[in-house]
């Protein structure tokens, strides 16, 4: 993220910067439906609507709870490095048209409408460890107490320039490696610990029921991915949002060819389930790094990371605990190696004159990573875990085993994805069709 700073209402707006990170901030909305259909199409049919429903309705609760005091918290003036409080922020009531923020001039708005999409999605990310088993009310309850007990202060840790103490330590995450995927990550193994495996884990076949939907999915975070990167930089006046723009795209491609190629050697095929996941961790493992590496270091970044979250996926069925659809292999892992690799390739020409080991720079900011990540992970990790169990043994936070088995859709929203019956489908479709088709063929002999 930008160094920022806020200005005099007198300075003068950036036309070309703020449209830009406008576009930005509709790219990263972009992701939240876009993991919808990711995750969606990953779980059974009977728990589809579900899943796209755990990530839309971050879109409404962290919202309102973002204008009303989450802006402030993340990005107000800092209490002790810690946490952040500016009154003028709270409803964004102090905040007026004219006022800017940061170097790059753009208003204060945009960059709250910015950030505000990172506090969405990053919620969401933690969903797709609990598919099929958790009642969608605890859910949502979940999203509020952790948003703010657990986002908005990690967020200012690592990204508030009134004086964060990971930003004041020299932590580098240019857009979320560990405020948003390693505190996603960490908070998903934090609650599946707690609530436990679905029914018929390791017993059950629980394949993805719609891989076009997985890939539609992971295409949309691909394409959003491009504004949740290069826009944290909150312009780009001197080249280095194009910079993280090009790694973005490099280290995906990389990821995605890596981790084919593991799974190749592994399992004895290429999978389409396997190209998105790739291309997913090398997202994830470019997005605290791009800003700093070179595009040949984003090639081993993404290749590195391909090969190390397609290894750990299998982590689960080898230590018991049950991650539906591998937030903790590709977010928790993919953040911690995209995170600490910068200790190594950070080349000095991009977003800071900090050089990695590879680059004569030795391990000094390899440990600052580390300690980014350890707190990050830390935190995260206890804090959603007691959240978990605090709202399990007060509301309950699963559904019953006969509604899990029968379906969480039919339980929880009393609807179902898809409907085979009536006259959408069988005979009657097969009739209504037959007219057509014999009209059709009369004009083709003609």
């Amino acid at each position: 993220m930008a160094p920022a700073i806020t200005l005099a209402a007198e300075t003068e707006l950036s036309a070309a910067n703020t449209g830009f990170m406008l576009i930005c901030s509709a790219l990263v909305m972009l992701m939240t439906p876009g993991l919808a259909f990711f995750y969606g199409g990953m779980v059974r049919v009977k728990s589809t609507l579900n899943m796209l429903m755990m990530s839309f309705i971050s879109l409404g609760i962290v919202t309102i709870l973002w204008v009303l005091f989450g802006f402030s918290l993340a990005f107000g003036d800092s209490q002790g490095g810690i946490i952040g409080w500016t009154s003028d922020y709270v409803g964004l009531n102090g905040v007026g048209n004219a006022e800017l923020w940061d170097i790059y001039n753009i208003p204060i708005y945009v960059f709250a409408v910015f950030q505000l999409m990172f506090a969405i999605i990053t919620p969401a990310l933690i969903s797709g460890a609990l598919a099929d088993r958790v009642k969608f009310s605890a859910w949502a309850l979940f999203i509020t107490l952790w948003v703010v007990i657990v986002y908005f202060p990690v967020a200012h840790w690592v990204w508030a320039p009134s004086g964060g103490w990971a930003f004041d330590l020299g932590v580098i995450d240019f857009a979320g490696g560990t405020a948003v995927h390693i505190n996603a990550g960490a908070a998903a193994l934090g609650v599946i610990l707690v609530i436990g495996k679905r029914v018929g884990f390791k017993k059950d076949p629980m394949r993805p029921h719609s891989l076009p939907l997985v890939m539609l999915g992971a295409g949309l975070l691909w394409f959003g991915w491009f504004g949740f990167n290069a826009g944290s930089w909150l312009g780009n006046d001197d080249g280095v949002g194009a910079l993280m723009f090009v790694n973005t795209q490099v280290a995906t491609a990389a990821a995605m060819l890596a981790w084919l190629i593991y799974e190749k050697i592994r399992h004895g095929a290429f999978t389409t389930l396997g190209a998105a996941s790739g291309a997913v961790a090398g997202l994830v493992a470019i997005t605290p790094s791009g800003g700093a590496v070179s595009p040949l270091g984003a090639i081993a970044v993404g290749a590195i990371a391909g090969v190390l979250c397609a290894m750990a996926v299998g982590l689960k069925y080898k230590f018991g605990y049950d991650d539906s659809l591998d937030v903790v292999g590709v977010h928790l892992v993919g953040g911690i190696v995209g995170s600490l690799l910068v200790g190594f390739f950070a080349s000095g020409k991009g977003q800071s004159e900090v050089e990695g080991l590879f680059y004569g720079g030795g391990l000094e900011q390899f440990w600052k990573q580390c300690a980014g990540v350890g707190a990050v992970l830390a935190y995260s990790l206890v804090v959603s875990a007691i959240l978990a169990f605090a709202l399990d043994k007060t509301i309950g936070m699963r559904v019953s085993e006969d509604d899990e088995v029968a379906g969480i859709d039919q339980a929880e929203h009393a609807e179902t994805a898809y409907d085979f019956s009536g006259a959408g489908g069988g005979a009657a479709r097969t009739a209504a069709a037959a007219p057509v088709a014999d009209t059709a063929s009369k004009k083709v002999d003609a």
